[in-house]
C-alpha cells in the first residue's frame, strides 16, 4: 500500500511529515542550575533529551542583575511557557547550585500549574576533595 503524498500549499517552510509541534510529553525533568551569576533552567523529557531552556541572560538580564531572583523566575517561566502548551501535566525537578534563584525558580514552576513528583537537590558535595577558593570579599 502506497502513503497518500502530502499537500504541498498547506504548510509553509515545513518539512513534510515533521512532528516538531506535535510531539506530546505527559512527564519531564526540570533541571535548576543556580550559580551567583545566573540561573539556567533546561527540561528534558524522562529519557534526558532536552525539549527546551532558558537562562536569566537570555530572558533579558544582563550584569549583576542575572543573578537575583527574579530574573531566577523569569527564566523558569520562559523555560516551562512552551511545554504546558504540549500537554506536560508532571514533573521531577532537580535544583543544583549555591544561587539565590533556587527559591524564585522553585515558585515560579509551581505557579504555572505544574504537578511536581519530587524537588531534589543535586549540587555537587565534596568528600573533602579539592581545597575550596578563597571566600568573596563583599
Amino acid at each position: 500500500m502506497t502513503k497518500p503524498i502530502a499537500k504541498i500549499g498547506l504548510r509553509k517552510n515545513a518539512r513534510i511529515g515533521s512532528n516538531k509541534n506535535e510531539r506530546r510529553i505527559p512527564k519531564g525533568i526540570i533541571h535548576v542550575q543556580a550559580s551567583f551569576n545566573n540561573t539556567i533552567v533546561t527540561v528534558t523529557d524522562v529519557r534526558g533529551r532536552v525539549i527546551s531552556w532558558a537562562s536569566a541572560g537570555t530572558s533579558g538580564f544582563r550584569g549583576t542583575r542575572k543573578g537575583t531572583p527574579y530574573a531566577a523566575q523569569a527564566a523558569a517561566f520562559n523555560a516551562i511557557r512552551t511545554l504546558v502548551d504540549q500537554g506536560m501535566q508532571r514533573a521531577e525537578v532537580m535544583i543544583k547550585g549555591p544561587g539565590l534563584g533556587r527559591d524564585a525558580a522553585l515558585r515560579a514552576i509551581r505557579r504555572n500549574g505544574m504537578l511536581l513528583s519530587f524537588v531534589r537537590d543535586v549540587t555537587p558535595m565534596p568528600h573533602n576533595g579539592c581545597r575550596p577558593p578563597k571566600k568573596r570579599r563583599v
